[in-house]
């Protein structure tokens, strides 16, 4: 897999890290734990708010994650991992596998999926993947992985916005009304 840096756009000097965080804090992401597990049967996880599909045929995800991980190299030599769409009843887990070190998993009720990565017990969808893809983009890596097997869990899906944790709610829209016509 070749890594390749991504050609960027010139930045507007007065977009500073903070007020582009504020705006685009405005729209709900996901939460995913990616999980996988090294030869020496060492559980690695770390949580991504950048995940969404990208292709139907063939099917392909996506995510990004910081070039600062220390877990993401561990994971890259691995070429597989789960993505474990979090449920809303998750906040602790989440927690846990985004802080640093090795006890990320201490306490994680978890089972062994088909490409004998971590599958998060109560994960709202498991999505086992094959890494095919990682670009170079900015401060981060976007890692496009190949879905090898897909199954739904329980739960609705844990979101994040504007820096807090939230559940999703429906709207309810009325339908509209049907034009009567003049007889």
């Amino acid at each position: 897999m070749d890594i390749t840096p991504a050609t960027a756009a010139t930045p507007v000097a007065d977009i500073t890290p903070a007020y582009y965080r504020q705006v685009l804090g405005k729209l709900p992401t996901g939460v995913v734990a990616i999980t996988g597990v090294n030869d020496d049967d060492e559980r690695l996880g770390l949580v991504v708010g950048t995940f969404q599909s990208l292709s139907l045929d063939p099917p392909l995800v996506m995510f990004c994650v910081d070039k600062s991980s220390s877990t993401w190299p561990k994971l890259r030599k691995l070429q597989n991992f789960t993505a474990n769409i979090l449920s809303d009843d998750q906040v602790s887990i989440c927690r846990s596998l985004s802080r640093k070190g090795p006890q990320k998993f201490e306490g994680l009720p978890c089972t062994t999926g088909p490409l004998g990565t971590p599958h998060l017990d109560g994960a709202t969808a498991y999505i086992d993947c094959v890494v095919t893809a990682e670009v170079v983009v900015g401060d981060h890596y976007m890692v496009v992985g190949a879905v090898t097997n897909m199954n739904e869990g329980t739960g609705n899906a844990l979101i994040f916005r504007g820096g807090k944790f939230g559940q999703y709610q429906p709207i309810e829209i009325p339908a509209p009304e049907v034009a009567r016509s003049a007889s």
